[in-house]
C-alpha cells in the first residue's frame, strides 16, 4: 500500500491479484486507529463509513464531503416526510400535504442525480465495479424507484385521481427503509468483510436452526390442539334461539362455553341450552383450533403467556377438564420458558463472539465508579491487596482559601449535601392529593411546596457555586458527576418560573435523588459496572429506537387506509402500537382489530406480519439487552485467572473458630474430669496426657518484640549469641523446626522450646509425605491454635520437576533461569510468586485448619464434660445417645463394594439407587409423612374446615406426632442449640422447629372462630409453611435455596435501583397528576357537581362482535354515577403512584395508564410520552438486570463465572463426552447376502430420507381432527395403515440386517419399535372394530404423535437442541420441584386468607382461592403473567363494596395490606428470580450440546468419527475393548483425533501405555478412550485448573518416564540380538576351519570375548566391531528390530552405555556406567536402578532415563515401531488401515484442536545432547 497526501485529501492504491484499483478517501474521514490494527495476511478493503462494498460507491473524480452529507441529511428529510403522509394527518393539517410533496421531489432529485452519476462512471451492468453489481447501489436504486411511486400516487391524491384511503399506499411501505442509508454512516468495522460475513452467517444459522426448533414444538402442539379440542363453537343461548340468527341478546351474560356430553364440561342453567354457532371468524374471533393453521396460531399466541387463560377456559367448559389444563400448562413450560429462552442462549453466545471481534469498536470496560480520569493516581497497597488511590482529583484550582478547601473534600460536607438530597426526597413524598380536592385545593398545595422548593433549589445551586469557586469551572466539569449536578441545578432553577413550574422541568427536580447512589460505593461500583460501558447498551437502545421507527412507518403506511381504525392512522399511534406489541401486553388485540378491517385474502398475511415483527423483537431484541447486560457483569480473562487464584486460596482456608454457641463453653472454668492413683503398678501403662493440659505450660508468642528473631539452620540466635554455654548439636530426627541443646537457660527459654516441641510434633502430623512442601518459619511463635505461622516455603526437587510442563514459556524461562544461578534456590524463589500457588500447600493450609477447629473441639470436650451432651443430660458416650445416633443417621448405601476386590459393583437402575442414597431413613419417613400431611391441607377449603373435619384432624395429628418424634431422636442424637451437630445449628433447623411449634400450638388450640386479619387467621396462614419443610429434607432442594440465598446482595442492588427508577416517575406523577384523574363513570358527565343520579351503563356481554338485533338495544342496567379515581390506579400520593408503576414493571396495566393519562390529563398526548419512558428504563432494561444478575450468581454458583474461555470449553466438553456413546450399530454382515443387502439398504442416506417423508406425510395426517362419523377420519385411518405397514417393514428389515440383538441395543431403535408395535395393534383394532370409538381414535393419534418425535432423531439440529431441552429439565428438576412447593404454600395461604373473596375483574368461576387446586391453578398463571394485578386488586376489596363477616369464612371482603404483600412478594420471587434461574440452566446446558464446530475443542463430528472408528473395533458391541486393541483405534481416526504412528511415534506409545497403566492391562471401555484422546487434544495449561492441571502433568510424567525406559529396554534388546545374530554369523564362517580344535577353541572364546568387548564398545566414539554398516546388514528376527541409518547413529553415539555381553549360556548381567555413579542392571527383559530402592535415588536415575529417551526420541528419523509389539499384530494392524484414506498432515502443521506429543521439543534435545556431550568429554578427560 502506498500514501501520497495532496492537499487536504490523501490516496490509497491497494493491489490486487489479477486486477488492481485505486480508491480516494477525503483526509478528514481517515480512521488512523483503524489503520493501525493488524490486518490479515491477505488484505482486504476496509469497511469505512457506510459499510459492506461501500468504499467503491464513490468516484474519484468527485469530492464528495459535502455531497455525503447532504444525501444523509436528504434521507432523514425522506423519513421525516413518509411519516407525515397519512390521510388522517392531512385532515389535521392541510399545509402538511402540500410541504411533504415539496420534500418529497427535492429528496427524489438528489437521489436520482446520485445514481445517474454513479451509473456513468461506473456502468450500469457490465464491468468489475458496474452499479447494479454492487448491493448498496441496489438497494440505492430500489430507495429511488420507491419515491418517485410515492411522489406520482401523492399527486394523484392531490388531484383527486385517487382515493384519500386507498390501498395504494400500500407502495410507500418500503420508503422508510431509507434510514438504513443515514444509519450504516456509524458502522465503522475495522475487520475484514469475510470475517464479518463469517460472524453474521454461523449467528443466522443458529437463529435459524433454533426457530427450526421452535416450529418443531409449535406444530407438536399445534397438532395436539386439533386432534384434542377442534373447533369450540358450543356456547349458552336462550332456549328456542334460531342459530342462524344470533345476536347479544341471545347469549348468557356473561357468555359461556358448555359441553353437549352431560358427563364433562359446563352444563347451561335452566332456560338455556348449549347450541353449536355457525359464525365467520370475524365474529368470533381467529383463535381456536379448527384446523392446523389456526392451531398454529393459537399455539403460537399462548406461547407468548398472552390471552392463553381464555383459550383454556373455553377448552374447560367445552371438554373433559383434564385436557386443557394439561395442554396449556405443558406448552407454557416447553415452549415459554425453555424453547423460547434457547433464543437468549443463542444471541448471548452470538454476541459474546461479536463483541470480542468488535472489542475496538465497543471499547474497553470501565474500571470503577465516576472519578475524575485526568487526577493523578498512585498505587498504594498493604497486606490485604492493592488499590488506586486519585491524590490531586481535588486540589485546589478555584480561587477559594485553604479553608474552604478541606471543608469541600471533608465527610460532614458531603453528608450535608447528600441529608439535603434525602430531605428532597422526604418532602416531596409527604405530597398526596384527594379525590375531594378541586383545582383551588391543588393550587394551594403546590404553593406550600413551591416556597419549600424554592428553598432546596438555592441550597444546591449554593453547593454548585461553591464547588466551582473551589476547584474552578474547568476543574469542576472535568467530573461527570459535576456536570449532572450543574444540570440538575439549572434545570430546577428555571423550573421555579411560575409557568414552568409544573412542566417537564420537573424531571430535574426528581432525579436529585440519583444523586445518593454516591452514598453508596458498592451501589455505585455495580450501576457504573452496568451502564458504564456506554456504547453497547447506548448503541442498543438507538437500534432499538430506529427499529421502532422503521417499522412504525411501514405498518402507518400499510394500514393507514384503514377507516375508522386508529392504531396506525397517525405516526404517534403507529408508534404505540408497535411499541405496544413490543412489551407484549395485549399485543394480540392489535393484530386481531387489524386483521378484522381486512379482507379475508389479506388476514393471514396480516397474521404473518404481526407474528414475525413480535418473534423478532421479543425473541431477539430483547434477548440483546439480556446479553449486553450479562456481557457487562463478566469479568475479563486475566482477572478471572487472578480470580480463581483468590478463590482458590480462600477456600482453603476454612473457618477455624467455633460457632458462639459452642464458645460460650469457653467462658466457664476447666473443670477435667481427675483420677487419683494411689499406688501404680510396674505394668499399668500411663494413659495419654491430655493435649489440652499440656498447653497450660506453653505460652503463646504473638509479638516479635517478646522475643528477638530466631533464624534457624546454621545460624544462632541474635538474643543469645553471648552466651558461652549456647551450642548446637547434630539432631538425629529430622524435625520442622531445629531444636537447640542448651547446659542452661532461663524461663523464656524453656517456654520457647516448649512452644516449639509442641508445634513441631503437631505439624509432623500435617506432612503430607516426601512430595508435600516444606514450610519455613518467619516469625518464632504460635499461631492461634498453637501452631507455628508459616509465610515462605520450599519446594523440594520432586514437586519442583512436576510442576512444570516441558515446552511451555514459563518453563523455558524458568529453566534458562535455572541455569544462570546455578542452584535450585533461585527456582524456589520464582515460584513464590502469587500466580504459583502450589495446590498441595492449599490442601495442607486446609488440613492444618481442619485440625486446629478439631483441636479447640476436643480441647472442651476434655475440659468440659457438659460439652455434646444434649440437653446437658444425656451422657456423651451413653448407648441410648449412640441409638439415636444409628437411628438419625442410618441410610442406604448406593456404592456397594466387592469384598474381595474392593471396587464399587455395578448396579442396574443406578440413578435410582442414589435417589435411594440421597437422604436417611428417618428423612425419608417425614418426606412422606409430611407429603401426606400436605396433600390433607389439599383438601382444606373454607366450607371443609380441619376444626370441623375428623379425617383432617386425624392426619393433623399424625403430623405432629411423627415430627414430635423426629425431633426428639435428632435431639437426643445430637443435641438442641449447644452441641457440634445441634438441631438449631442453620436456618433449616430453625425452620424445622417453628413449623412444629405452629402445628403443635394449632394442634392444641383448633379454634372453633377465626375473626378476619386475627391472630388464629395467622396461625392458620403460618399453618401453610409445612410444604417448605421438604427443603429441609431433600438436600439438593437446599442447595437451590442457599444459592439464591447468596445471590441476595446483587439481587438486593437491583431492586433498590428499581426502587430508584420508580420513586423517580413516582414523584413526577404525584406533581404533575396528582388528583387529576378522578372523572365521573359516566362519559357523558365533565363536571363533579354534575355526577349525581343514576344512569343506564351497558354490560359486557363477550369478545365476539356481535349485534343486537332488530328492535333490540344492547344489555345494560342502571348503575349510580361516581366521582372517583381509575379502578387499578392512580397518582395521589407516592405509595399509591409507585403501585401502579410496579405493576407496569411487570407490563401489566400501562395501556391504561397511557390511555387515561393521553385522554384526561393530556389531550394532545405529551404526558404518555411519560408511561412510555418509564415502560422502557424499567422492562426493557430494568427487569433484563434480574435476568444478567441472577444467571450470573448462578454462574458463579456453579463454578463457572470464573473460569476462562478454554476452561469453560474443557468443562463442556467434558460433560459432552460423558453423555456421548457408542453407536450400537451392529457391522456390515459381509458372510451373508442378504443380510448385507438388508443392511446397504436400511443404512442408505436416500432410504433415511424416505422413512423421514413417510413420518412428516403421517403426521399431516392429523392436520385435521379425526372424528368418530367423519368421512374424513376412515380415508386418514387408511392411509396411516399403509404407512404403519411401511414403517413395519423399516423394522423388519433393520432386525434382517442387524439381529435381534443387534436391533435392541440402541435405544432409538427399541423407541421405532415400541411406536410400530403400538401402530400394528391399533391398525388391528381399528379394522376389527364395529364401531369407532373415542378410545381408538385417541390411542390412534397418540400413536402418530410418538413417531413424530422420531423427527427429532433424524435432524442433528434438533437432536442436539432437543438435548437441551430434554436434560435442562433433568437439571432444572430440584427448581421446578422448588418452585411447585412455594406455589403449593402460597396456594394453602390463599385459600385461607381469599377464599371467600367476591368474584370481580379477575376472580372468576375459573379463577379463585375457593380450593388449593383452584388457588395453585390461578397461582400457575400468574407466573405467566396473565392479569395478576387484576386479581390483586379484586382481593382488596373493602367494604362498602362487600359483606363483612364474623369468621373468614363468612365475609367476601379481602384484605389490602395482606393482598399487597401477598401477590407482590409472590410475583417477585417466582417471576424475577426462579424463572431465571431456567433461563441460566438452559443457557449452560446450551453451550454444552450446540457447540461452534470452529470453537470447539472436539466437535460432535470428531466424536462422531470416534463413534464409527469403536463400532468397527468393537465387533461385539459391547462397549469394552481389550487394551491390546486400542492401537488401531488409534491409526484408524481421523481428523483432530488423527494420529500417525510413524510420524507422532512417540505419542502413540504414550497413549498406549497410559489406557495400559491406567486399567492394569485389563479391557478399556468407550469413554475410557475418549477422555485420554481429550486430554490429548487440548494445552492442559490453558483448558485445566489448577488442581486437575498438577494431577494431569504428575501422570504424564511418569508415562513418559516408564515409556523411555521400555524405549531404552527395546532399543538395548534389539542391539544384543544384533550382537548376537552377527556372533552366530561369524561362527558359521569358520566352523569349517576350526572343526578340528572346537573345544581349545572354546576354552579361549570368553576371555577373549570380554577383551574385544572393552575394546569395541568403549570409550572411543570409533569402534569397527559396531558401524553403521554392520548393523544395517546384520539380519534381525522381526521389524521391529530393524532401525534406519539414522538410528544406528544414534547407537553408535550411545555406545559409552553398552558392554558387549558373553555369547555363552551362562550369560550375566554387567552394570552399564550411567553419570554420577549410578548404574543400571541390564538383562533380556529389562532395565532396572540398582538405587531403586530409594525414593530419590530413583527419581534421580529416573531423570537419567528420561533424558536418554529424549534423546532417543529426539531425532528426526522415523525408527520402527516398539519391539514390543508382536509381528503379528502389526501385521494385522497395517491390513486394518484402509487405503483410501487420505495421507495424514505432517508434524509441523498440525492445527491448534489437533493431537501433539506433549513433551517433545527440541530445545530439551539439544540440552540433552549437550549434557550429552559434556559427559563424553569428562569420561575422555577420566581416561
Amino acid at each position: 500500500m502506498q500514501t501520497c497526501r495532496d492537499g487536504d485529501r490523501t490516496e490509497w492504491s491497494w493491489w490486487h491479484e489479477p486486477s488492481q484499483f485505486r480508491l480516494l478517501v477525503p483526509w478528514p474521514k481517515i480512521d488512523f486507529k483503524m489503520l493501525g490494527r493488524k490486518q490479515s495476511l491477505r488484505p482486504e478493503p476496509i469497511l469505512a463509513d457506510y459499510g459492506p462494498d461501500e468504499t467503491l460507491n464513490e468516484s474519484a473524480d468527485i469530492e464528495w464531503t459535502w455531497i455525503r452529507r447532504l444525501l444523509r441529511l436528504s434521507a432523514l428529510v425522506s423519513l421525516v416526510s413518509v411519516c407525515l403522509n397519512t390521510p388522517r394527518t392531512f385532515d389535521r393539517h392541510r399545509f402538511l400535504q402540500y410541504g411533504t410533496f415539496g420534500a418529497d421531489l427535492v429528496v427524489t432529485f438528489l437521489f436520482t442525480a446520485e445514481m445517474i452519476a454513479k451509473m456513468h462512471h461506473r456502468g450500469i451492468i457490465r464491468g468489475p465495479n458496474a452499479y447494479f453489481r454492487d448491493r448498496w447501489c441496489r438497494f440505492d436504486a430500489s430507495m429511488v424507484f420507491f419515491l418517485w411511486v410515492s411522489i406520482i400516487l401523492q399527486m394523484f391524491e392531490m388531484v383527486n385521481l385517487a382515493p384519500e384511503y386507498s390501498y395504494l399506499s400500500i407502495l410507500r411501505a418500503p420508503r422508510p427503509l431509507i434510514m438504513i442509508r443515514f444509519i450504516r454512516v456509524f458502522l465503522k468495522f475495522s475487520m475484514p468483510k469475510s470475517r464479518i460475513n463469517q460472524i453474521f452467517k454461523r449467528s443466522s444459522q443458529q437463529i435459524y436452526n433454533v426457530t427450526l426448533f421452535f416450529l418443531f414444538f409449535m406444530s407438536l402442539y399445534g397438532l395436539l390442539g386439533v386432534q384434542f379440542f377442534g373447533e369450540l363453537r358450543n356456547h349458552c343461548v336462550l332456549e328456542g334461539t334460531n342459530h342462524s340468527k344470533i345476536t347479544i341478546n341471545s347469549l348468557a351474560i356473561p357468555d359461556t362455553y358448555c359441553s353437549t356430553d352431560k358427563e364433562s364440561g359446563y352444563q347451561c342453567p335452566q332456560g338455556m341450552e348449549c347450541m353449536r354457532l355457525k359464525i365467520s371468524k370475524y365474529k368470533q374471533g381467529f383463535a381456536g383450533f379448527d384446523e392446523f393453521a389456526t392451531s398454529i396460531f393459537t399455539v403460537y399466541q399462548a406461547a407468548s403467556q398472552e390471552g392463553w387463560v381464555y383459550v383454556m377456559h373455553r377448552a374447560v367448559d367445552s371438554l373433559p377438564g383434564w385436557r386443557a389444563p394439561l395442554y396449556f400448562v405443558t406448552m407454557i413450560f416447553f415452549l415459554a420458558w425453555l424453547v423460547k429462552n434457547v433464543f437468549i442462549a443463542v444471541i448471548t453466545e452470538t454476541f459474546n463472539e461479536i463483541r470480542v471481534q468488535f472489542q475496538q469498536m465497543w471499547g474497553t470496560r470501565g474500571s470503577g465508579r465516576l472519578t475524575d480520569d485526568n487526577a493523578t493516581k498512585i498505587i498504594t497497597g498493604n497486606d490485604t491487596g492493592w488499590k488506586i488511590v486519585q491524590i490531586d482529583g481535588d486540589k485546589q484550582r478555584g480561587l477559594a482559601p485553604w479553608f474552604f478547601q478541606v471543608v469541600l473534600t471533608s465527610a460532614a460536607f458531603r453528608l450535608l449535601g447528600m441529608g439535603a438530597i434525602l430531605a428532597n426526597a422526604v418532602v416531596t413524598a409527604t405530597m398526596h392529593f384527594t379525590i375531594e380536592d378541586n383545582n383551588d385545593n391543588r393550587g394551594s398545595i403546590m404553593d406550600k411546596y413551591y416556597h419549600i422548593e424554592m428553598g432546596f433549589t438555592a441550597f444546591f445551586c449554593v453547593e454548585a457555586m461553591f464547588k466551582i469557586w473551589c476547584l474552578g469551572l474547568r476543574g469542576y466539569i472535568r467530573q461527570s458527576i459535576h456536570k449532572f449536578e450543574l444540570l440538575l441545578a439549572i434545570g430546577t432553577t428555571i423550573r421555579l418560573i411560575p409557568m414552568l413550574y409544573q412542566t417537564e422541568f420537573t424531571y430535574f427536580q426528581v432525579l436529585r435523588v440519583v444523586r445518593l447512589i454516591k452514598a453508596s460505593p458498592m451501589l455505585e461500583d455495580f450501576v457504573h459496572k452496568i451502564f458504564g460501558p456506554g456504547k453497547k447498551l447506548g448503541s442498543l437502545v438507538i437500534f432499538t429506537m430506529c427499529l421502532l421507527i422503521i417499522t412504525s412507518s411501514i405498518s402507518m403506511q400499510l394500514f393507514c387506509y384503514l377507516e375508522e381504525f386508529t392504531k396506525f392512522e397517525t405516526f404517534p399511534e403507529a408508534f404505540m402500537s408497535m411499541f405496544q406489541i413490543l412489551t407484549q401486553e395485549a399485543w394480540v388485540e392489535v393484530m386481531d382489530e387489524t386483521m378484522v378491517r381486512t379482507s379475508d385474502t389479506l388476514a393471514p398475511i396480516v397474521a404473518v406480519y404481526f407474528i414475525l415483527y413480535h418473534l423478532f423483537v421479543t425473541l431477539i431484541v430483547l434477548s440483546l439487552f439480556v446479553a449486553v447486560i450479562l456481557d457487562n457483569l463478566q469479568l475479563d480473562e486475566d482477572i478471572k485467572k487472578l480470580k480463581q487464584l483468590k478463590f482458590r486460596e480462600q477456600s482453603a482456608e476454612i473457618k477455624e473458630t467455633l460457632p458462639w454457641r459452642l464458645r460460650i463453653f469457653e467462658r466457664f472454668p476447666d473443670s477435667p474430669r481427675m483420677a487419683r492413683l494411689n499406688k501404680l503398678p510396674s505394668d499399668f501403662i500411663l494413659p495419654k496426657v491430655r493435649e489440652s493440659f499440656m498447653r497450660q505450660f506453653v505460652s503463646e508468642v504473638e509479638d516479635e518484640d517478646n522475643i528477638n528473631p530466631v533464624i534457624l539452620g546454621n545460624h544462632k540466635l541474635n538474643w543469645c549469641e553471648d552466651d558461652p554455654l549456647l551450642y548446637r548439636k547434630q539432631k538425629i530426627l529430622k524435625l520442622l523446626t531445629p531444636t537447640l541443646r542448651l547446659r542452661s537457660m532461663n524461663k523464656l527459654l524453656k517456654r520457647y522450646f516448649v512452644t516449639a516441641l509442641v508445634s513441631d510434633s503437631n505439624n509432623q502430623r500435617m506432612v503430607l509425605g516426601d512430595s508435600g512442601p516444606i514450610p519455613i518459619p518467619t516469625k518464632p511463635g504460635l499461631g492461634p491454635q498453637g501452631t507455628i505461622n508459616y509465610k515462605h516455603r520450599f519446594d523440594q526437587r520432586k514437586s519442583m520437576r512436576r510442576s512444570i510442563r516441558s515446552g511451555s514459556l514459563k518453563m523455558k524461562q524458568t529453566y534458562e533461569h535455572f541455569l544462570e544461578n546455578g542452584h535450585p534456590g533461585a527456582l524456589s524463589r520464582m515460584l513464590r510468586s502469587p500466580h504459583d500457588i502450589d495446590i498441595k500447600l492449599l490442601q495442607a493450609k486446609k488440613q492444618q485448619a481442619e485440625m486446629r477447629r478439631n483441636q479447640r473441639e476436643e480441647d472442651l470436650r476434655e475440659n468440659h464434660p457438659l460439652f455434646d451432651t444434649p440437653l446437658f443430660s444425656v451422657p456423651r458416650e451413653s448407648r441410648f445417645r449412640r441409638i439415636c445416633q444409628l437411628i438419625v443417621s442410618a441410610r442406604y448405601d448406593p456404592k456397594l463394594r466387592d469384598p474381595i476386590t474392593g471396587q464399587e459393583r455395578k448396579l442396574k437402575y443406578k440413578r435410582l439407587h442414589n435417589l435411594l442414597g440421597l437422604v436417611t431413613y428417618l428423612d425419608w419417613v417425614m418426606i412422606f409423612v409430611t407429603t401426606l400431611s400436605c396433600i390433607s391441607m389439599g383438601f382444606e377449603s373454607p366450607s371443609f374446615r380441619v376444626m370441623k373435619e375428623p379425617l383432617l384432624q386425624l392426619a393433623e395429628y399424625g403430623f405432629v406426632v411423627m415430627m414430635s418424634l423426629e425431633l426428639s431422636l435428632k435431639i437426643l442424637a445430637d443435641g438442641l442449640v449447644f452441641t457440634p451437630n445441634a438441631l438449631l445449628k442453620d436456618s433449616a433447623g430453625i425452620l424445622d422447629l417453628f413449623i412444629y411449634i405452629v402445628s403443635l400450638v394449632f394442634v392444641s388450640w383448633l379454634p372453633d372462630e377465626v375473626p378476619p386479619a386475627s391472630g388464629a387467621q395467622a396461625l392458620m396462614v403460618l399453618r401453610c409453611l409445612r410444604p417448605l419443610r421438604i427443603y429441609n429434607l431433600v438436600p439438593h432442594m437446599r442447595k437451590v435455596v442457599s444459592e439464591l440465598c447468596r445471590g441476595f446482595k446483587e439481587i438486593l442492588l437491583v431492586s433498590i435501583l428499581l426502587i430508584v427508577l420508580m420513586f423517580v416517575f413516582a414523584s413526577y406523577g404525584v406533581q404533575l397528576f396528582g388528583g387529576q384523574l378522578a372523572r365521573c363513570n359516566d362519559p357523558n358527565i365533565t363536571s363533579r357537581v354534575d355526577c349525581i343520579g343514576m344512569f343506564r351503563r351497558r354490560i359486557f356481554v363477550t369478545k365476539m362482535r356481535l349485534d343486537p338485533g332488530e328492535n333490540e338495544t344492547y344489555p345494560s342496567l342502571y348503575v349510580p354515577r361516581v366521582w372517583s379515581n381509575p379502578r387499578r390506579f392512580d397518582f395521589d400520593n407516592i405509595g399509591n403512584a409507585m403501585l401502579a408503576l410496579f405493576e407496569t414493571l411487570s407490563f401489566k396495566g400501562w395501556l391504561d395508564i397511557r390511555d387515561v393519562l393521553g385522554k384526561s390529563v393530556a389531550p394532545h398526548g405529551h404526558h404518555a410520552v411519560y408511561i412510555h419512558v418509564f415502560v422502557f428504563l424499567g422492562c426493557m432494561i430494568g427487569l433484563t438486570l434480574f435476568v444478567g444478575v441472577v444467571i450470573a450468581n448462578y454462574s458463579e454458583n456453579k463454578g463457572t463465572a470464573l473460569l476462562t474461555v478454554d476452561q469453560r470449553r474443557w468443562c463442556d466438553l467434558k460433560k459432552r463426552l460423558k453423555i456421548a456413546q457408542p453407536l450400537h450399530l451392529p457391522p456390515r454382515p459381509d458372510g451373508h447376502p442378504v443380510r448385507a443387502f438388508a443392511y446397504d439398504i436400511t443404512q442408505n442416506i436416500w432410504f433415511k430420507r424416505f422413512i423421514a417423508l413417510q413420518v412428516l406425510i403421517n403426521s399431516a395426517l392429523l392436520c385435521i381432527r379425526w372424528e368418530k362419523e367423519g368421512i374424513a377420519t376412515m380415508r386418514l385411518s387408511t392411509i396411516s395403515t399403509v404407512l404403519t405397514c411401511i414403517f413395519l417393514v423399516e423394522v423388519l428389515m433393520k432386525v434382517i440386517a442387524f439381529t435381534l440383538r443387534g436391533y435392541w441395543q440402541s435405544r432409538r431403535n427399541r423407541y421405532d419399535l415400541f411406536v410400530t408395535l403400538m401402530g400394528v395393534a391399533w391398525v388391528i383394532v381399528w379394522h376389527l372394530s364395529t364401531k369407532n370409538s373415542d378410545f381408538l381414535l385417541t390411542f390412534g393419534y397418540t400413536v402418530i404423535i410418538l413417531r413424530f418425535f422420531t423427527i427429532t432423531g433424524k435432524h442433528a439440529t434438533l437432536k442436539m437442541l432437543m438435548l437441551t431441552v430434554v436434560v435442562s429439565v433433568y437439571k432444572s428438576f430440584f427448581i421446578i420441584m422448588g418452585m411447585f412447593l412455594l406455589i403449593v404454600f402460597y396456594g394453602f395461604a390463599g385459600v385461607i386468607m381469599f377464599g371467600t373473596v367476591k368474584y370481580g375483574e379477575g376472580l372468576s368461576r375459573h379463577a379463585n382461592f375457593g380450593t388449593a387446586t383452584r388457588g395453585v391453578a390461578m397461582l400457575f398463571r400468574i407466573v405467566t403473567g396473565e392479569d395478576w394485578n387484576k386479581i390483586m386488586h379484586d382481593c382488596m376489596i373493602q367494604p362498602p363494596y362487600c359483606t363483612p363477616g364474623r369468621n373468614f369464612w363468612e365475609t367476601d371482603c379481602g384484605n389490602k395490606t395482606a393482598a399487597l404483600a401477598y401477590f407482590c412478594s409472590f410475583y417477585v420471587i417466582i417471576t424475577y428470580i426462579v424463572l431465571n434461574l431456567l433461563v441460566a440452566i438452559i443457557m449452560e446446558n446450551f453451550t454444552l450440546f450446540y457447540s461452534n464446530e470452529e470453537d470447539a475443542l472436539l466437535s460432535y463430528a470428531d466424536i462422531r468419527n470416534f463413534q464409527n472408528t469403536w463400532n468397527i473395533v468393537d465387533i461385539h458391541q459391547r462397549g469394552l475393548i481389550p487394551v491390546r486393541r486400542v492401537k488401531f483405534i488409534l491409526r484408524l481416526l481421523r481428523g483432530r483425533l488423527e494420529v500417525d504412528p510413524q510420524k507422532d511415534r512417540l505419542l502413540f506409545k504414550h497413549m498406549c501405555y497410559e489406557l495400559e497403566r491406567l486399567h492394569n492391562g485389563e479391557d478399556v471401555t468407550f469413554h475410557d478412550v475418549l477422555n485420554m484422546l481429550s486430554y490429548r487434544s487440548v494445552d492442559i495449561r490453558k483448558a485445566l485448573q489448577l488442581e486437575e492441571l498438577l494431577a494431569r502433568e504428575e501422570l504424564e510424567y511418569i508415562i513418559e518416564e516408564e515409556v523411555a525406559k521400555q524405549t531404552i529396554r527395546c532399543w538395548l534388546e534389539g542391539c544384543l540380538k544384533r550382537i548376537r545374530a552377527s556372533n552366530l554369523a561369524n561362527q558359521k564362517q569358520h566352523s569349517s576351519l576350526l572343526a578340528g580344535l572346537r573345544a581349545e577353541t572354546y576354552l579361549h572364546t570368553e576371555p577373549s570375548a570380554e577383551t574385544t568387548g572393552s575394546a569395541n564398545f568403549g570409550l572411543t566414539p570409533a569402534t569397527p566391531s559396531l558401524t553403521g554398516t554392520a548393523l544395517s546388514s546384520s539380519s534381525v528376527t522381526s521389524p521391529a528390530a530393524a532401525t534406519s541409518s539414522a538410528f544406528d547413529t544414534v547407537t553408535q553415539n550411545t555406545a559409552p552405555f553398552v558392554q558387549q555381553l558373553s555369547t555363552t549360556e551362562s550369560q550375566k548381567a554387567v552394570p552399564i556406567k550411567q553419570k554420577h555413579g549410578r548404574s543400571v542392571d541390564m538383562s533380556e527383559v529389562s532395565v532396572t536402578n540398582a538405587s531403586s530402592s530409594s525414593r530419590s535415588d530413583s527419581v534421580s536415575s529416573g531423570s537419567d532415563t528420561k533424558r536418554l529417551s529424549f534423546l532417543v526420541a529426539g531425532n528426526n528419523t522415523t525408527p520402527g515401531p516398539p519391539v514390543t509389539e508382536p509381528w503379528e499384530e502389526q501385521q494385522s494392524a497395517q491390513s486394518f488401515q484402509t487405503s483410501t484414506t487420505k495421507p495424514p498432515p505432517t508434524f509441523g502443521h498440525k492445527k491448534s484442536g489437533e493431537l501433539h506429543p506433549q513433551g517433545f521439543y527440541g530445545r530439551r534435545l539439544g540440552d540433552i545432547r549437550c549434557w550429552w556431550g559434556e559427559i563424553m568429554t569428562s569420561e575422555d578427560h577420566m581416561d
